[in-house]
């Protein structure tokens, strides 16, 4: 696929984010409206979207392939612990300051805008590289997506407290799901798999116009101010995807499929 190619599917998810920005300016979405329809995301039809990827296993890649993609997930966490570790000291500010550049660089919005983009861009196909890629993220990432950030230890530069009952949200029991089928080359009944695609569909749509609405809320000015904050963009979006990759290639060779899903996800 070539640039414009990317380009211009790049322009179909942003069609959908400025469809949910219109939505909040508009007034049919709002804060209370985005928490629900946030839940409803991460716990029924993102689920659902997940294991309907790979209902049928008539896609599937080999038993090979998927322990490579965890190995690959080994590597993507790895490089996203060390910058956490080193990177916020070299971008400075306060200890908050910190705290917020800690939480970017340790989770990428791989659930949100990185399953769209892998479809997006690399087909239907690519939803489970992204999928399997990201379990490890998600049992981190699973309770700093519902709760109020500004409030976990992780922003002050501790970590996230965990508990058994993480293990049994939604979005990773659907992971863990996905990667059995998988691993067995078990074929589930067509119908439920339509069942879940038909409801898993509305996922991609509905987390874009989420995005929106939320950056609708944003204050431009501060989002936008502060060379801080365009070191860390600049570090997120650009350096650890060119970082990673070549550590990727250095490392080991890999399908160009998988490649392009693990570099993407962490431009997230």
């Amino acid at each position: 696929m070539n640039f414009w190619d990317v380009f211009g599917q790049m322009l179909v998810i942003l069609t959908a984010i400025a469809a949910g920005f219109l939505a909040s300016h508009l007034g049919f979405l709002n804060a209370e409206a985005d928490q629900r329809l946030s839940k409803t995301v991460l716990n029924i039809t993102s689920p659902c979207m997940i294991v309907g990827a790979v209902a049928t296993g008539s896609a599937l890649p080999e038993t090979s392939v998927i322990l490579r993609i965890l190995l690959v997930a080994l590597v993507f966490y790895v490089v996203e612990f060390a910058a956490v570790l080193s990177l916020p000291h070299l971008v400075g500010g306060t200890p908050a300051q910190k705290g917020v550049w800690r939480f970017v660089l340790a989770f990428p919005n791989v659930g949100f805008i990185g399953y769209p983009v892998a479809v997006a861009v690399f087909g239907e196909e690519a939803l489970f590289y992204a999928v399997v890629l990201t379990i490890p993220f998600s049992l981190a990432a699973e309770k700093a997506q519902l709760v109020k950030l500004y409030d976990t230890p992780l922003m002050l530069g501790g970590g996230l407290r965990f508990s058994w009952k993480q293990f049994l949200t939604p979005s990773i029991v659907a992971s863990v799901i996905s990667l059995a089928v998988a691993l067995t080359h078990t074929h589930l009944p067509a119908q439920i798999g339509e069942m879940l695609d038909m409801v898993g569909d509305v996922t991609v749509p509905l987390a874009l116009m989420l995005v929106g609405s939320e950056l609708a809320k944003l204050p431009l000015r501060q989002m936008l101010g502060g060379p801080r904050v365009w070191a860390v963009v600049i570090i997120r979006l650009l350096a650890l995807p060119v970082l990673f990759s070549g550590v990727l290639l250095l490392l080991m060779d890999l399908p160009e499929m998988l490649y392009g899903v693990a570099v993407s996800q962490m431009a997230m």
